[in-house]
């Protein structure tokens, strides 16, 4: 799908000589080519389907009708989880978003950083350097996407992309996206992660198959993002009883399509799901993640109460 508004059309003119690949990018950012033939069609049906299925998903969710979590239930065993995380898919032009994400206060734990439809492109872009420099300054963890293509991106490419954003942005990890999900790739992304492991040790991995993967690739990465799609898609979603024997620290959901009426029942329902970072968006379309969502500080206060942080 193309996003023909004429923001998308202003600030893709507006964009850097090396951002010029912006187009495609926003039609394939976390894994968006998978489905572009239903995301237009399930952004639609988000809000009226939304309205519909909260209740009953609800008191399905939370088993107990509206009981919530109950204290210190942090990282492991059944049921929500207390204290989470923010982070943001900041694929937008250097500006206003990237400030507000990074004056948040809280501010968000991680901002994945992406240069092209694939990596850390050929260059760097000096207003994204600055832009990575400011976020690390207030604390935030900036991590370089790269495309796998499903296991089938050369491993070269990817570790020149690994190289590449140590060196011009000075990131703290890598996202992992476009993964694979099934035992026949588990090495392909072994060795990945070793490869990132011994160039940056201590760097951060995250994966986004979008889905639950074979739980085996919970060893490969720092952080699994485990779902990814609308809000109508969200409410419906069933979430595998091993996911419950790992801390909610391992695993990552993003939500667009997310009216500012439903934000909180969707906080609520991923910390049930034990998701220990969590990004919601009333964005759609072709690219969800063009900027922050409307209602971004609202849900920085919601998805972090009951954390202790400076």
């Amino acid at each position: 799908m193309t996003d023909t508004s004429p923001r998308h059309r202003a600030r893709s003119r507006s964009r850097p000589p090396s951002m010029a690949a912006a187009g495609d990018r926003n039609r394939r950012l976390l894994g968006l080519a998978r489905r572009p033939a239903l995301l237009a069609a399930l952004a639609v049906a988000a809000v009226v389907i939304a309205a519909l299925a909260t209740v009953a998903v609800v008191a399905s969710a939370h088993g107990a009708g509206t009981r919530g979590p109950g204290p210190r239930q942090l990282a492991h065993g059944r049921g929500a989880v207390q204290c989470q995380n923010t982070f943001v898919p900041a694929f937008f032009s250097p500006g206003p978003g990237w400030t507000q994400a990074i004056t948040s206060k809280p501010p968000p734990s991680v901002m994945i950083l992406d240069i092209t439809t694939t990596g850390a492109g050929t260059a760097p872009d000096p207003g994204l350097q600055a832009e990575a420099a400011r976020a690390q300054a207030a604390g935030i963890k900036v991590i370089g996407y790269i495309s796998t293509d499903y296991g089938q991106r050369p491993p070269a490419q990817v570790e020149a992309d690994v190289r590449n954003y140590r060196a011009w942005y000075k990131v703290s990890g890598t996202f992992l996206d476009l993964a694979a999900e099934g035992p026949a790739q588990l090495g392909y992304y072994r060795g990945l992660a070793g490869y990132i492991r011994r160039v940056d040790p201590g760097a951060m991995i995250w994966l986004n198959p979008g889905t639950y993967p074979d739980p085996r690739y919970l060893s490969i990465a720092d952080v699994v993002m485990v779902s990814e799609g609308p809000y109508a898609s969200y409410l419906r979603q069933q979430v595998p009883s091993w996911v419950y024997h790992y801390p909610a620290a391992k695993f990552a959901h993003t939500v667009f399509a997310t009216p500012g009426s439903q934000l909180a029942n969707a906080v609520r329902l991923s910390r049930s799901r034990h998701a220990g970072h969590v990004y919601v968006t009333d964005q759609a379309g072709g690219n969800p993640y063009d900027g922050l969502p409307s209602y971004w500080a609202r849900e920085d206060a919601a998805v972090r109460v009951g954390c202790a942080h400076a």
